[in-house]
């Protein structure tokens, strides 16, 4: 049986990615780290710190180290670290978002991003440009956060998340697709649906069926 290893910083994105498992991956044996000091402590610092980039690397030893044979980040906002930590391993280790930016890239057009934790935002942008010059396509990538939306659903309050992001919908009509940024965001994927014309692509599954491929 294959083992995969889910590292989390935020409670919010465990159950999205594990739902994505059992529909996409039901036969793979699935084990969680979380570190939810990350993304405070990304907040205080303003920027990837080499301290922050050596526990994501520890995160992704201890998971290669209890047996995987792949590993898969959740959290959007550590994107160079996860890479950082790609090159140390033998075993596929993946970004949240990479497949996910694949499939808009692929789709064309302005690509539109609801986001709900801020300091994702600029590592997001960067790995989105970096795999449009890696392909070789012209591509923008437009974002808008939605503030209070996460608070509302770390609280217990997933309606109030899933509103705030289905009423921001309509500022990105002007894109060809439209991307919910973080694992925890895929649960409002109907509600933004029903308010925009435009595909909703969420990275869960996205993530789990490319990280199934590479293990193959």
């Amino acid at each position: 049986m294959t083992r995969i290893v889910l590292i989390h910083a935020v409670e919010v994105a465990m159950r999205p990615v594990e739902a994505a498992m059992r529909e996409f991956w039901p036969a793979a044996q699935c084990g969680n780290l979380l570190d939810d000091a990350l993304p405070r402590d990304l907040e205080a610092a303003g920027t990837l710190t080499p301290a922050i980039t050596g526990r994501i690397a520890a995160l992704a030893d201890y998971a290669a180290n209890s047996g995987a044979q792949g590993v898969l980040f959740t959290c959007s906002a550590f994107g160079p670290a996860i890479d950082e930590a790609a090159k140390r391993l033998p075993i596929p280790v993946l970004k949240p978002n990479e497949a996910m930016f694949e499939a808009s890239l692929d789709a064309g057009g302005v690509v539109g991003m609801l986001a709900t934790f801020e300091p994702s935002i600029a590592s997001m942008t960067r790995e989105f440009d970096d795999e449009a010059r890696r392909r070789e396509v012209s591509a923008q990538l437009d974002t808008v956060y939605v503030p209070g939306a996460l608070d509302a659903l770390k609280s217990g309050d997933a309606a109030t998340h899933d509103r705030l992001l289905a009423e921001a919908a309509p500022r990105l009509a002007h894109c060809s697709t439209i991307l919910l940024a973080h694992f925890s965001t895929a649960r409002a994927a109907a509600a933004v649906a029903a308010r925009s014309t435009q595909p909703v692509l969420t990275s869960p599954g996205s993530a789990v069926m490319k990280l199934r491929r590479l293990t193959a």
